[in-house]
């Protein structure tokens, strides 16, 4: 299994910027991360400076955001709903979509779901429940309030 490091994250989504701007041709995965880049031009400057973005040090403390692991939880529901896995979560997404108004609106829905998961799997010690994530998936996109207007 891959298991890339934390300065292997941000070299990637960095290098794919990179490539992206300079007009080189991309990989696969690195024409999705640049699709989720472009979507995000409030992380452009980080990821223009990949020393500064080996450096630096996202704590809830200091309020910001971390761009890698934002754009890493992109590619990864891209990946779950591209061969629907967990079984279920692509059905679940394109509710979420068509409910929210975007992909991208349910992606950010999603992540929520995903951090919640990941972070009970932690705590627990057990796997990650794929079952109680796509059920997350599902209950907000059948919530009264859209998730675009949260």
């Amino acid at each position: 299994m891959f298991s890339p490091s934390q300065h292997d994250v941000r070299r990637f989504f960095c290098e794919a910027h990179r490539k992206q701007r300079a007009g080189e041709v991309l990989a696969p995965i690195e024409a999705l991360a640049a699709d989720w880049i472009a979507r995000h031009p409030e992380y452009h400057t980080e990821l223009s400076d990949v020393d500064a973005a080996l450096a630096a040090a996202y704590t809830v403390e200091d309020g910001r955001s971390n761009p890698f692991l934002h754009l890493s939880m992109h590619l990864s529901i891209a990946e779950q709903v591209g061969i629907d896995q967990p079984p279920g979560i692509r059905q679940a997404f394109e509710l979420l979509a068509a409910r929210s108004g975007s992909e991208h609106a349910a992606h950010h829905a999603m992540m929520e779901c995903l951090g919640q998961m990941v972070w009970t799997s932690q705590r627990s010690g057990l796997p990650p429940d794929g079952e109680a994530y796509t059920d997350c998936v599902r209950r907000r996109a059948t919530q009264d309030t859209p998730p675009a207007a949260r």
